[in-house]
């Protein structure tokens, strides 16, 4: 079972419900975890001082006719292959374990479920629907509408959205989507001129886009999705198929990862349901047919509290690979991760892009995002467990700053007994690998869990009193809530 990207929400089948907690939030963060772990037996994972972790774990199953499910749940998507992919919820108010966990999406008359690779996921308060997305390329990913009802009622939005390989997705307070995507680009040589250097650099290939509904509360009525244009020197930065070494070491990608520096960006369209039409389509190809600026594997946004939804960060992972890292040309290029910082026009359409985060060996891979507080934005890393051997460092997630103060490790994650033993096939080269050797802070979230649209993350209300909860994918998966101890 492969557990990725929760979220909270305070809602019983789709009836709104008042939160009926108090909880002290997480921020600000003031503490550390001095080191990552070594890629070495199998350590518990450790917390900043001043905070635990409550563990939320059972087995999933359906719901018990008349029995009182209560009203906080996080919401999960299960990253399987093989059509073999499905949600569940955790019902936070219960605590009998045969109840804890509700399976949303049981499988077929044909024991499949026909999802694959499930990874973003959030609330829509305008239509009253979770989406989740699945982060797999084309005609396989895109995202996934469901109901809240049992079993849920789940639909694709392949002719409305696209489909391409999307992870992060967030509404914004218009009714908008956020979508971010991950799509893997050709490697090309870390060093251009040596032919038998290690092909580890990969050619930005994804986008992040914007999806403008023509009904807020019905996304089967259509609307424009559109990707993010970045312009420097008057020259927009787009992908060239022809030439992917070119793309790697571009003046261009120097630039954009250049601290301090701001370049104009704007929304360009790719998509018109209205002229288009509602059949599936491939929305990575319309960006690069439509002169969008690819990013190196972006996993996911959020928007600064308060900004009234006109600032956001992303974080693209890079190459997970310290043969490129190690390379000075491609670290000052994202090689080993990034975060930009977005920052657009009041009407929405234009604004400028400014890198916040240069990932470096320590600081590296980013996936997940989420603010603690209005000044704290939390980072998870999935380096991979190629990484995790090339370097002998485990994940951490990670607390920036606005201010520019010096981050602060928040989390090093451990690494359980079936993720040692996988990661051990590995080293062998036994058969039996399968992957869980790299366990992974995949899912991050803090918010009050409010279906309301005035309390969404992106809101300073989101982070009135929240709850805070990260997932830990591969091997044995375990769900945490964070709590405050002091």
């Amino acid at each position: 079972m492969r557990q990725c990207h929760a979220f909270f929400a305070t809602a019983a089948l789709g009836v709104l419900s008042a939160l009926s907690f108090a909880q002290t939030g997480i921020g600000p963060i003031t503490s550390s975890v001095p080191n990552a772990y070594p890629r070495q037996g199998h350590p518990q994972t450790r917390l900043a001082p001043g905070y635990r972790f409550k563990v939320l774990d059972s087995n999933p199953g359906g719901p018990t006719t008349g029995f009182d499910y209560g009203r906080h749940f996080v919401f999960q998507g299960h990253e399987n292959g093989q059509d073999l992919a499905y949600l569940t919820r955790v019902n936070l108010d219960v605590t009998d374990p045969a109840h804890r966990i509700t399976l949303l999406t049981p499988v077929g008359s044909d024991g499949l479920t026909h999802f694959n690779s499930i990874d973003g996921s959030t609330y829509d308060p305008f239509t009253n629907t979770l989406l989740f997305t699945m982060e797999t390329s084309f005609p396989k990913g895109g995202v996934l509408q469901a109901n809240l009802g049992w079993p849920a009622t789940v639909t694709r939005m392949d002719g409305i959205l696209g489909s391409s390989g999307y992870e992060g997705i967030h509404p914004e307070g218009k009714g908008n989507l956020l979508i971010i995507e991950d799509a893997g680009g050709v490697t090309v040589n870390v060093v251009p001129t040596d032919p038998n250097s290690p092909k580890a650099a990969k050619q930005p290939n994804s986008f992040v886009y914007r999806f403008v509904p023509y009904d807020v509360s019905d996304l089967s009525k259509g609307g424009k999705l559109q990707a993010l244009q970045v312009t420097i020197d008057k020259k927009t930065v787009v992908f060239n198929a022809a030439d992917p070494v070119g793309d790697v070491f571009s003046e261009a990608q120097l630039k954009l990862h250049t601290l301090g520096t701001s370049y104009p960006v704007k929304w360009v369209t790719l998509h018109d349901t209205a002229i288009d039409g509602t059949a599936p389509f491939n929305a990575n190809a319309l960006a690069k047919a439509a002169g969008a600026t690819p990013f190196k594997r972006p996993e996911n946004a959020q928007f600064l509290p308060g900004s009234n939804f006109r600032t956001f960060f992303f974080c693209p992972t890079g190459d997970t690979n310290s043969d490129s890292g190690n390379q000075p040309a491609l670290a000052a290029r994202g090689a080993w991760g990034s975060i930009f910082r977005v920052d657009l026009s009041r009407d929405g359409d234009t604004g400028r892009i400014g890198i916040f985060v240069l990932g470096d060996a320590d600081h590296s891979s980013f996936d997940n995002l989420t603010f603690a507080d209005g000044k704290t934005l939390l980072a998870t890393e999935d380096r991979g467990d190629g990484l995790h051997t090339q370097l002998n460092k485990l994940d951490s997630v990670w607390a920036f700053f606005l201010d520019g103060s010096a981050p602060k490790r928040f989390v090093a994650l451990g690494r359980d007994r079936a993720s040692e033993i996988d990661a051990g096939f590995l080293a062998a080269g036994t058969p039996g690998y399968q992957n869980e050797g790299d366990n992974e802070p995949t899912g991050l979230h803090v918010s009050t869990g409010s279906t309301a649209i005035e309390g969404i993350p992106g809101t300073t209300e989101n982070l009135e009193k929240p709850r805070a909860f990260l997932t830990r994918q591969h091997g044995e998966n375990v769900l945490w809530e964070i709590v405050k101890t002091n």
